[in-house]
């Protein structure tokens, strides 16, 4: 006799059967119930609750490349089940066994009061008497992605991706399946359409998550992997249904392995995955609401101070006491709230494969750096450092007091990628230099902001003290974590900045604790519009760093261009402010002066795309967020021939809005109408390359 669990949580729904034989079916994920005969008999021996294949152990079937239909994952059965709360909210555990190997596996899903979305993994146990040997463990699976509807999966299921690069971050596109290869032409191909990243940048290619839409069912299931190294996702067919698999990393895609002696645990690397009823906006708006409440507490994130950088379209890496003082100074008078010295400030000249020591140097400083630290406070602002501790230059002076145990190793050799070796924070002597470092900014020279960058990949991981490479990678990702945790700890109103190369480590194991995220090295202003307006569906707002860096040659547009790529998120000034006309000056101050008043709603908005995510081939960009009765809305013409284009704002379709540009206060060749019955703002810019900044409020 089978037996139903069913669960109703935060407009979530779930269902599990635990058949007469032990196994457990995953039944039903959604945001709606179950429907009645959705799901065939036959068909149910494909909704696995998870896989899990070792190491001499068979497979099923014909597989390719897909992770389906592993042993012991066929042969794993029901042993309990614990329903209860805690803090977060209520929290689901599965614990399943198999007698042959002895393995136990307790999936687990942590519910979140009022979001829907949860927090799924697996903890394994070995409680036989031999070595497990694991090659793939699911963080969550789910069979049936498609049941809802009529359609063919051809026709309905949309995936929406972010591809990301070095400076081309945040590249949304959305696929029907056959445009990605994946025709339903029948059941259990070898074809999947899979995202993975190996190595130690977690957003290399892609950012770990992503939306599948149900078009025709009108709900989404969508999903991020909560980890700062090596994962996997995947979606494959079984029982004429689609599947999607989520991990950390595995054997088979990125060169991970392990191996559990009896009596040891391991625990898969976490996600999130929920479901609405609605497309893309909605799953952002619930992902926005988790990663607020999953985020470490910190005042950073209410404050949304200003920072000003000296890198991006100004120093460039290469500060000077002589150079510093002049933009610290207009730096204060725009504004700015933080002032961070980027790069190059513990070298005389070029520094990249030196770094490591983290001394200041004193042909830049003749006064000594804390002279400048102190000039910055000295002016109201809240001085800053670059840093980048994860790794050590080939020519570092420091090299002397380590050996190869500091250093992620491979084929005997240290692993150097950009003239850089990467540092393994297993290393108690690694967590003591870091410690240390971090010990003199704040300490001694009393630094309040840290830029954190990471400029290497360190590849598919390290030999030394593991299994295998991705077994040493994932032991140093989570050693780092635990090493963040402990600094801000200690440091808690010390804001430490996530960057890697921009964004390139944009994950939420990362921005679960850093209050702020580089999002792009983008030089080009005009090119950051779209990855600015991108960014909120990847991470909160608030956390979401953008540039905006007038240049010297520049005319009054470019300048509020500039300012509106920031203003909706979390400025990061840049240029060469003190060598703008006052006139150009005075409109970076306009623009920060504004922040300042919006700033407060900013932590707590929702974001939104009047015409959906913008491409870097679009000519006109849009990006709003809604606060209570108040939309901020920001319009970019980028380029073509026409000078207006039409927003549809159908949640406020027959209301009354009173419509004004907020910035610029004179908003030359800006016109706005809002067509109240049909939901529409009209917006017209006469020239190409002009922002705007328009504030909408509900009533008359």
């Amino acid at each position: 006799m089978s037996k139903l669990i069913e669960i109703a949580e935060n407009g979530l729904h779930l269902q599990f059967e635990i058949t007469s034989s032990g196994d457990v079916l995953f039944l039903h994920f959604g945001a709606t119930p179950l429907a009645k005969d959705s799901i065939q008999e036959k068909q149910k021996p494909g909704f696995r609750l998870l896989e899990l294949q070792l190491t001499g152990e068979d497979r099923a079937e014909y597989h390719g490349r897909t992770h389906r239909a592993s042993y012991p994952g066929l042969r794993m059965v029901y042993v309990s089940h614990e329903d209860t709360r805690n803090e977060a909210g209520r929290k689901l555990e599965l614990v399943l066994r198999d007698e042959v190997t002895g393995v136990k596996a307790v999936q687990h899903f942590q519910f979140y009061d009022g979001v829907q979305t949860v927090r799924s993994w697996t903890a394994l146990r070995n409680e036989g008497a031999a070595d497990a040997e694991v090659e793939y463990v699911s963080s969550f699976a789910l069979t049936g992605l498609d049941k809802e509807g009529k359609q063919d999966r051809d026709e309905k299921m949309r995936l929406h991706l972010a591809h990301n690069g070095w400076q081309s971050e945040l590249q949304w596109r959305s696929y029907k399946l056959p445009e990605l290869g994946m025709s339903h032409l029948m059941d259990r191909g070898s074809k999947r359409v899979s995202c993975s990243n190996t190595g130690s940048w977690s957003a290399a290619e892609h950012i770990p998550m992503a939306v599948l839409q149900n078009e025709e069912a009108g709900t989404s299931l969508f999903w991020q992997i909560e980890h700062n190294g090596s994962w996997h996702w995947e979606i494959i067919e079984q029982s004429d249904l689609l599947t999607v698999l989520i991990s950390g990393p595995t054997e088979h895609d990125n060169h991970w392995w392990l191996k559990l002696a009896p009596g040891e645990e391991f625990v898969s690397v976490p996600l999130a995955i929920g479901s609405v009823e609605g497309g893309f906006e909605e799953s952002i708006e619930q992902l926005t609401a988790y990663r607020r409440l999953i985020r470490r507490p910190n005042e950073d994130n209410r404050l949304l101070r200003v920072i000003f950088n000296d890198y991006m379209n100004c120093l460039w890496g290469a500060p000077t006491t002589a150079k510093l003082l002049p933009l610290i100074d207009a730096a204060a008078e725009v504004g700015c709230e933080y002032f961070c010295i980027d790069a190059g400030w513990y070298a005389p000249g070029e520094w990249w494969d030196g770094v490591g020591e983290w001394l200041p140097s004193e042909e830049r400083f003749p006064e000594g750096i804390k002279y400048v630290l102190d000039y910055i406070r000295g002016k109201g602002l809240i001085p800053g450092l670059w840093l980048e501790l994860e790794v050590m230059g080939i020519n570092s002076p420091k090299l002397a007091e380590t050996d190869d145990s500091w250093f992620f190793m491979r084929h005997g050799k240290r692993v150097k990628d950009r003239s850089r070796y990467q540092l393994d924070y297993r290393n108690p002597k690694v967590i003591a230099h870091a410690d240390e470092v971090i010990r003199r900014l704040v300490e001694d020279y009393g630094v309040g902001y840290i830029k954190m960058d990471y400029n290497i990949n360190a590849g598919i991981g390290t030999e030394s003290g593991s299994d295998s490479y991705g077994d040493g990678l994932l032991q140093h990702n989570r050693a780092y974590l635990s090493w963040l945790d402990k600094t801000f700890a200690k440091y808690p109103s010390l804001v430490i900045e996530n960057c890697s190369s921009g964004g390139m480590r944009m994950d939420y194991a990362m921005l679960s604790r850093h209050s702020i995220q580089s999002t792009s090295d983008q030089e080009d202003y005009v090119k950051y519009a779209a990855i600015a307006a991108s960014s909120p569906a990847a991470l909160t707002p608030e956390q979401s760093a953008i540039w905006s860096y007038p240049l010297r040659e520049g005319d009054d547009e470019e300048v509020i261009f500039n300012m509106v790529n920031a203003l909706l998120l979390r400025v990061h000034q840049s240029g060469h402010l003190a060598e703008l006309s006052p006139r150009r000056r005075e409109l970076v101050k306009e623009a920060l002066d504004y922040y300042k008043t919006i700033r407060g709603d900013i932590s707590s908005a929702m974001p939104f795309w009047p015409i959906g995510l913008p491409t870097q081939q679009d000519d006109w960009i849009s990006y709003g967020l809604r606060h209570e009765g108040r939309i901020y809305l920001a319009v970019w013409r980028i380029k073509g021939s026409s000078s207006t284009v039409k927003l549809p704002l159908a949640r406020w379709k027959g209301q009354q809005l009173q419509t004004r540009c907020t910035y610029p206060a004179e908003a030359h060749g800006t016109e706005m109408v809002w067509h109240e019955a049909e939901g529409v703002l009209e917006v017209s810019l006469q020239d190409v390359r002009t922002a705007r900044l328009i504030e909408l409020r509900v009533g008359k």
